[in-house]
């Protein structure tokens, strides 16, 4: 335990974690800093679009596209060497003096903005640039030092939703102070002020020690920005998480750059109609990040990313056919004008839902990037994560550019051309790793079919060698323990099970292992014993049904003596009693009563999950976890 974990074995979840020492700090730490940002390269954009003089403005989409590229450059440049930084010292001092560099910037930000130069302030935004690209590393990788596997979900939901409120709140606050008289002046001394809010927060934060003390620091750029790609590629889900996320960033660049010339050229719109369309995106993108964190349940569920990524695809696609055949009105729209008009309404439905489904898309990424990174390089991760952020975030404004300025395409087709690329980027990540389809499917199958509810799932050890012991009522059962255990499990299930094309499809992607009798097929089941205590011997989680068949009339059966030979074989393994009750009457179990029927009548209705306390080893009998099972079933079937 951590100097820094105090307190972190009282769970939190979502809002709560604002009431933790361990998580508030660093929480409007990061806050401060989107919001300072925003603010910033708002009022920057303004300026280009509205205020600036005629020859800049002119060019505009040649400035706010070059704006955003320098913005992010730093991440390429740098983040390698932010990467060693954030992994070889204690983070919370490392949080601190980069709250000093940013109030050190938005001193010479201020003094920009009153000579009202466009190239110093485009160098300053290359210098916010650069601050952020030191500070992401910690960011990410102190969430899993002071938070519990559980609330990861939960501290990353919140730091997502933050990140776009403070998105939000920065653009109208910067959107609003530009348009002021003298707005310059006030803008400077507003982005000093905040910086040192900033920094103030930082200063409780808790320590997060260093992972890596003796990490020798490489200056070389080239060297090792290589180096900390291939440290992200160690593990194949992570490095497909890290171009899932880098491709996100690089569609949500591809919109929020392009946003202010399409409410002003094609929607005819006032720049306070552009700070409406980005609030509706940005609380979009926060109320997904929080729905992300519900529909987990207290796990890390990248089921809902091909979810994200298909609503990402459907309502880009729809914006290109809403921002087609509109004809300039002469004078441009209010919001009471602008909302006056229903395709402008579904313009703004449009970019929640792309918000919604991109929460949906980017907090469980987020996650499997952490949790399934080794502890000793994960800010290197976080690191190889933001250099390829911002490579594909360069490339959404080198796009922008050559699409807009040189081929002389429209916004809207734009907008299209990133909906379409994200179906091929969707399908190709999810035909690599398939664990992300199967998650879908059994997230879909166990929230749209049933209503789940689970008890005591803290039975269930967090780590080590453990074996689940359920009733078997229906064909759905493993898919419903998939959907509920918050540890990856495999399945011990009958081999004619691997035949049934979607069943199929799931069990081989779970690493399931078929058994049947020794008398049916002596080669399966010898096989599926080696398998079974190769896993368990590599500290997995194992789920049987010793029943060994659907129950033919609801009861629960006789248990095979095939549960006492595994922990015999293996005595370390923890076995946890598992009862499903609400099963019984489907259309996937043995009741009779007809497709039809069945199905109706169980659609939707509600299931429970009962876990027991772990059975010691050495007084585990097949008849006695039978006794356990049905004790916890109750009467009810």
């Amino acid at each position: 335990m951590e100097e820094n974990n105090s307190g972190k074995n009282e769970e939190r979840s979502g809002f709560g974690l604002l009431k933790t020492k361990r998580f508030a700090p660093f929480f409007w730490t990061q806050f401060f800093g989107a919001f300072n940002d925003n603010v910033f390269k708002q009022a920057l954009i303004i300026f280009i679009t509205y205020k600036a003089s005629e020859g800049i403005a002119a060019q505009s989409d040649l400035y706010i596209n070059l704006s955003a590229g320098l913005f992010i450059l730093p991440f390429l440049l740098f983040s390698a060497f932010a990467g060693q930084l954030a992994d070889k010292y204690e983070k919370s001092m490392l949080m601190r003096y980069i709250k000093i560099l940013e109030i050190c910037i938005m001193i010479l930000g201020a003094i920009s903005f009153y000579f009202q130069s466009v190239p110093l302030l485009i160098l300053i935004l290359f210098l916010m640039g650069t601050q952020s690209t030191f500070f992401g590393p910690i960011k990410y990788s102190v969430i899993p030092q002071h938070l519990n596997k559980a609330e990861i979900t939960g501290g990353n939901a919140m730091v997502e939703m933050g990140t776009f409120v403070a998105i939000l709140l920065g653009t109208i606050a910067g959107g609003n102070i530009i348009n002021f008289p003298n707005g310059e002046l006030y803008v400077g001394l507003a982005v000093i002020v905040f910086a040192i809010i900033g920094w103030l927060t930082s200063i409780p934060i808790p320590k997060a020690s260093s992972s890596d003390p003796d990490l020798k620091i490489d200056l070389n750029f080239f060297t090792q920005t290589i180096r900390t790609i291939q440290i992200a590629r160690e593990n194949k889900v992570v490095f497909l998480s890290v171009l899932g996320n880098s491709w996100f960033w690089m569609l949500g660049a591809a919109y929020l750059t392009q946003m202010a010339n399409f409410n002003k050229v094609y929607l005819f719109s006032q720049p306070e109609v552009y700070t409406l369309i980005l609030s509706i995106f940005s609380i979009g993108i926060g109320a997904g990040s929080l729905l992300c964190e519900y529909f987990s349940g207290k796990t890390i569920e990248f089921g809902l990313v091909p979810i994200g990524s298909i609503g990402l695809s459907i309502f880009g696609i729809d914006l290109y056919f809403a921002g087609l055949g509109r004809v300039p009105t002469g004078e441009l729209l209010n919001i009471v004008q602008f909302l006056s008009d229903i395709s402008n309404v579904r313009v703004l439905i449009d970019f929640f839902l792309i918000g919604i489904f991109g929460g949906f898309y980017i907090v469980p990424l987020y996650a499997i990037i952490q949790t399934r990174s080794r502890e000793a390089v994960r800010s290197r991760v976080i690191a190889a994560t933001n250099i390829i952020n911002a490579l594909f975030m360069v490339l959404a404004a080198v796009a922008g550019i050559i699409i807009l300025t040189w081929l002389k395409f429209t916004i809207p087709q734009f907008f299209l051309i990133f909906a379409l690329c994200n179906i091929i980027v969707a399908v190709y990540i999810y035909s690599l790793v398939p664990e992300f389809t199967m998650r879908c499917i059994v997230w879909l199958l166990t929230h749209l079919i049933y209503r789940i509810k689970h008890k005591d799932l803290e039975h269930i050890p967090k780590e080590g060698p453990v074996v689940l012991v359920s009733n078997h009522i229906s064909y759905m059962d493993g898919l419903i323990l998939a959907g509920v255990c918050r540890r990856p499990a495999r399945f011990v299930m009958g081999s004619f099970l691997f035949q049934i094309p979607v069943l199929s499809f799931l069990m081989r992607t779970a690493k399931g292992i078929p058994i049947t009798s020794k008398d049916k097929d002596p080669e399966i089941y010898n096989k599926a014993f080696e398998s079974i205590n190769t896993a368990l011997s590599e500290d997995e989680l194992l789920c049987i049904f010793p029943e060994g068949a659907l129950t033919p009339d609801g009861d629960i059966g006789e248990f095979k003596k095939g549960i006492e030979k595994i922990v015999q074989t293996n005595p370390k393994t923890v076995v946890v009693p598992v009862a499903l009750r609400g099963l019984w009457g489907s259309f996937f179990s043995h009741s009779g009563q007809g497709m039809f029927k069945g199905f109706l009548k169980r659609v939707f209705s509600r299931v429970d999950v009962f876990v027991g306390a772990p059975v010691t080893v050495d007084s585990i009998n097949a008849e006695d976890l039978r006794k356990r099972v049905l004790a916890l079933r109750g009467n009810k079937k």
